[in-house]
C-alpha cells in the first residue's frame, strides 16, 4: 500500500517501467487513472455496463500482458483505448454476428484516488440528466456513438479519438458533427454539464475491476517466479 501511495503522482512512463521492473503491483495505479475513459470507450460499443466490465477486466489484462511493446512516443492512455476499442469490437462480432464494424470511411486505501461526490440534491438531478444522455447516446448508430463519448463525454481532442478509434482526424470531425446533429432536437435543452455526469465509472465498480485484474495478473506472475528458480 505505500508504494502505491508513494507512486500515485509518478506519470504513466515511470509507472510502466517500474512494472517491468518487477512490481506489478503498480499496475493498479493505471489502471485507476484510465478507468474512466476504458469504461466509457467499451460501453460505447458494447452499450451494456455488466459487458463493458468484462471488456475492460480483458483488455487490462491484454495491456499487462503486451506492456513490454508499449512505445512510449504514444500516450499510453491512447494506447490503452485501442486495446479496449478492438476487444469490444471482437466481443461484440462473437456475440453479434450482424453488427457491421465501423471503416475507415468515415478499495478503501485508494480513497486518494477518488473524486469528491456532489451534495444528494446536486448528484440526484445529475444522475437524471446523465440517464437522459446515455439513453440520447446509445440510441446513435455505432459509427457515431464511440467518437461522441470519446470526444463529448470523455473530452478527448480530436488527434486523441482518431489515434484511439484509428481513425482520420476528418472522419472524426465528420462523426461528432453528425452524431451531434442527431442528438441536438431530442436533448439541446438539457445537456450542459450533464454529459460530464454521463456514464460514470464509481469507486464500487472500479474497485470490482481493479481486483479482478490483478488476481489475474498474480496469475499470470506465479508461472514466471516458477520458471525463474
Amino acid at each position: 500500500m505505500e508504494a502505491l501511495l508513494a507512486a500515485a503522482s509518478l506519470p504513466d512512463a515511470e509507472v510502466i517501467a517500474r512494472v517491468l521492473d518487477g512490481e506489478p503491483a503498480l499496475f493498479e495505479i493505471l489502471m485507476r487513472r484510465h478507468n474512466q475513459r476504458v469504461y466509457r470507450a467499451a460501453r460505447s460499443i458494447v452499450k451494456d455496463e455488466t459487458e463493458a466490465e468484462d471488456v475492460m477486466q480483458q483488455a487490462y489484462l491484454n495491456a499487462y500482458a503486451h506492456l513490454r511493446q508499449f512505445e512510449a512516443r504514444a500516450q499510453f492512455a491512447t494506447w490503452l483505448t485501442r486495446i479496449t476499442v478492438h476487444e469490444a469490437l471482437a466481443r461484440r462480432r462473437k456475440g453479434r454476428n450482424d453488427i457491421v464494424e465501423p471503416s475507415n470511411a468515415e478499495g478503501d486505501h485508494m480513497d486518494r484516488f477518488r473524486t469528491e461526490e456532489p451534495d444528494p440534491e446536486r448528484q440526484a438531478y445529475g444522475h437524471e440528466l446523465g440517464r437522459f444522455v446515455e439513453d440520447a447516446v446509445d440510441s446513435l448508430p455505432d459509427a457515431y456513438r464511440t467518437v461522441f463519448m470519446l470526444r463529448e463525454i470523455e473530452g478527448l481532442t480530436t488527434a486523441e479519438t482518431a489515434e484511439g478509434l484509428e481513425l482520420g482526424e476528418e472522419a472524426v470531425k465528420t462523426r461528432l458533427h453528425r452524431a451531434r446533429a442527431m442528438l441536438r432536437d431530442a436533448i439541446a435543452a438539457r445537456v450542459g454539464s450533464a454529459t460530464a455526469e454521463a456514464f460514470q465509472f464509481h469507486a464500487r465498480r472500479c474497485d470490482r475491476v481493479v481486483a479482478a485484474v490483478l488476481v489475474g495478473i498474480a496469475q499470470q506472475e506465479s508461472p514466471r517466479a516458477s520458471t525463474s528458480r
